[in-house]
């Protein structure tokens, strides 16, 4: 059982992951969003829940580090109470993008199911202050909300959260290494 099991989990991840023009060329969209903001002396900002806000503060090192491209993402948890006691939990990214965001810089939001209202209404928050870009990661629901807010949208087709989870950071990570121009460097 544990096999088959195994066995049918490892083909659907590797089913999903495999890439088609249409995500080469988003993939390349996003490295050319974040080059040209950075390049025009503004930031990245990243927001997600749970592991994808682990996520998010694994990418913001890494383009930071990394790449070079200024990021920032919202994981402290001061800020976020602080903020989702003042505001409601809905619209504390809002208010971090409020308070730290730039007109010019990109927001990255990323959930899974892609009805994260906070991660919603983060989306909103950015285009109100004309940030360049939205880009959105998500997958379930091939309508969810958050798709009909990005100006380039990631999607997995999957419902199964894991899948989902390591393809957008398995995406994200290949945005870093395409900005850095190699995949193995020394960190």
């Amino acid at each position: 059982m544990s096999e088959l099991f195994l066995k049918q989990y490892i083909k659907d991840y590797s089913d999903l992951i495999l890439p088609d023009e249409e995500l080469i060329s988003i993939i390349i969209q996003v490295k050319d969003a974040l080059v040209t903001a950075s390049e025009n002396g503004k930031k990245v900002i990243i927001a997600g829940n749970g592991g994808s806000a682990a996520m998010a503060s694994h990418i913001s090192v890494d383009l930071t580090k990394n790449a070079g491209i200024r990021s920032i993402n919202f994981n402290e948890p001061d800020l976020i109470t602080c903020f989702a006691n003042d505001y409601g939990y809905e619209h504390w990214v809002e208010k971090a993008v409020e308070f730290y965001g730039d007109t010019g810089d990109v927001f990255i939001g990323i959930s899974s199911s892609g009805s994260s209202e906070n991660i919603l209404n983060g989306c909103r928050a950015a285009q109100k202050n004309n940030f360049s870009k939205v880009i959105t990661f998500s997958g379930m629901d091939k309508q969810n909300p958050l798709r009909q807010l990005g100006d380039i949208n990631f999607w997995v087709n999957s419902i199964a959260y894991n899948h989902i989870e390591n393809i957008h950071q398995f995406w994200l990570l290949a945005i870093v290494d395409l900005i850095i121009g190699k995949a193995e460097y020394t960190a």
